[in-house]
């Protein structure tokens, strides 16, 4: 069952921003990156209070994703990748973005925060940040 509204062309974006974002970190990197999305589809807090779609959360401006102004972005998702974005939609959620709204990744050590939200852990090249819970309580 899924956690957010989606059809298939939803599906295939989310696969194709994933393996663009996450893809040097691995499966599971590709994962952290579709539970950030995701979640920001189902917070409707912060930066997110009108991120009610896939399609508006993959391409929001501002506070979108770099992924969506490079040409790799717009290679055509591969069967696996869309097997790891259904995960994702479905709700499957991973350490360190559980709970994660927003990721980067840093020239060096992760920052303790990035915006005033609290690094929730790194993984691989890329560190993750968390909202409160008085601030977004459905990301938790």
């Amino acid at each position: 069952m899924a956690v957010v509204p989606f059809n298939e062309k939803e599906v295939k974006l989310l696969a194709r921003l994933m393996r663009a974002e996450g893809e040097g970190d691995g499966q599971l990197g590709m994962l952290l990156v579709g539970n950030t999305g995701i979640n920001r589809v189902r917070v409707g807090c912060l930066d997110f209070k009108d991120i009610n779609t896939i399609q508006r959360m993959v391409f929001q401006k501002p506070g979108g994703f770099e992924a969506t102004q490079k040409g790799y972005f717009y290679q055509r998702a591969r069967e696996k990748d869309i097997n790891l974005a259904r995960r994702a939609i479905k709700g499957e959620r991973f350490h360190p973005a559980s709970n994660a709204l927003w990721f980067f990744r840093p020239e060096g050590d992760c920052p303790p925060q990035w915006y005033n939200q609290t690094n929730s852990g790194r993984f691989k090249a890329h560190c993750f940040f968390i909202p409160t819970r008085a601030d977004c309580p459905k990301a938790y």
